[in-house]
This record gives C-alpha cells, sequence and structure tokens, in this order.
C-alpha cells in the first residue's frame, strides 16, 4: 500500500532534486509500506548516485533479505562494508559485519 510519502518522493525523481538521498528516503519509505521488492529497486538506484553511500547499501540489504533475496542481501552487505570502509563509516561497517554473520548463522538480522 503506497501512501503519501511515497507519492510525494516518487514526484521528484527525474526533477533536479534527484540523487542518492531522494532515492534512499524513496526506499526507506516503500520498505516501510511493506514492498521490499520497489525499496530494493529504488535502494540500488541511491547506490548508483553515490557508491559510498554506506547507509543505502545497509539499507538495500535489508530490502533484499525482506524480499527473500539472500543472497543478493549478502553481496549488498558486503559492497557496502567497502562502500563504510572507503568513506570512513566504522558504525555502519560493525552493522553491515553483524547482519552477514547473522545471515550466515542462519538467522534474520
Amino acid at each position: 500500500m503506497t501512501g503519501p510519502t511515497v507519492e510525494r518522493l516518487r514526484a521528484l525523481c527525474g526533477t533536479p532534486r534527484d540523487g542518492a538521498l531522494l532515492r534512499f528516503a524513496l526506499g526507506n519509505a516503500l520498505l516501510e509500506t511493506g514492498e521490499p521488492e520497489a525499496a530494493a529497486t529504488e535502494l540500488q538506484r541511491a547506490t548508483g548516485f553515490d557508491p559510498d553511500y554506506a547507509a543505502a547499501w545497509k539499507l538495500l540489504g535489508r530490502a533484499l533479505l525482506a524480499a527473500r533475496n539472500t543472497e543478493q542481501a549478502r553481496a549488498a552487505w558486503t559492497d557496502g562494508i567497502a562502500a563504510a570502509e572507503r568513506s570512513g563509516d566504522v558504525q555502519a561497517q560493525k552493522e553491515m559485519r553483524v547482519f552477514l554473520k547473522r545471515l550466515q548463522a542462519g538467522g534474520d538480522h
């Protein structure tokens, strides 16, 4: 169920305000409305705008896991750890490493 926030954010896509932050916000809103596949698409676009956006990689992994794409979630978090290392985001590195360990152990994040 798409809400007004999603529609408002979608209206900004393709405008001069489009970018990693907008796509991250849209992906987050879609994930919150129970649309993990659509969220993953927008979060992939966010990482396309900014490959070092560690928070987008982290949320992309969550969206992919929610969409039952375990291997893609693993890949997103692996790429996200590398992005976090490049950008110096130590906290994001730690969180994604925990997510990967839990995934490897067979649990949820």
